[in-house]
């Protein structure tokens, strides 16, 4: 029984040594940030903050970066953020650990957030008759009247029938509102050739 008492506190001893030794390597640099900033840093990644800015780029980054220091999770600040609406700003001692770039705006977006809206862009752009594929139907829309439009759709039995329902209906309104807004452009082009 003494043999099995001495193993075990051998192995605590062994286990306590094998802590003390491992955790004093980064400890100073870690209680360094713990005493600057008032509480034990989260490792943050750049990814972090990034998704965080493409989500909400009116957040300054160093709010975005001192909330995620603090919980460590993008989940617990994006939630902050539509919670209240804003983040808290880091202390002045944030900035002796993380000091403000300079060269960097805080509103520039990154490339690919500008090709993202590059391409939504060129998507609006698009004409509905084109995005709908209703180029044929242009010319036979001339005959629409304003009561065939809208009204009350019948319930379908099927799903398909329903949804071929739908794009129908989408057509014709498409179409309505291209016959008003030539009409429209015709009686301001008329009345201003009259003036």
């Amino acid at each position: 029984m003494g043999e099995v008492v001495n193993v075990l506190v051998a192995f605590a001893v062994i286990v306590f040594i094998f802590r003390w030794a491992t955790s004093s390597n980064d400890t100073t640099e870690q209680r360094s940030a713990a005493d600057t900033l008032g509480f034990r840093p989260k490792p943050v990644t750049q990814v972090m903050i990034d998704t965080i800015s493409n989500m909400f780029p009116d957040i300054p980054v160093d709010n975005v970066r001192y909330d995620l220091l603090r919980t460590g999770s993008v989940e617990l600040t994006s939630n902050k953020i539509l919670e209240r609406g804003f983040l808290d700003a880091p202390p002045p001692a944030y900035y002796t650990l993380f000091p403000r770039d300079t060269n960097a705006t805080s509103t520039a977006r990154p490339p690919a957030a500008n090709a993202t809206a590059r391409a939504a862009a060129n998507k609006h752009s698009e004409s509905l008759i084109s995005r709908y594929h209703l180029q044929d139907r242009v010319i036979k829309a001339e005959s629409i009247l304003e009561e065939q439009i809208g009204g009350k759709a019948v319930w379908e039995d099927t799903a398909e029938k329903r949804e071929a329902s739908l794009r129908e209906r989408k057509a014709q309104m498409i179409l309505a509102a291209r016959q008003r807004l030539l009409a429209q452009q015709q009686k301001t082009t008329s009345a201003s050739n009259k003036a």
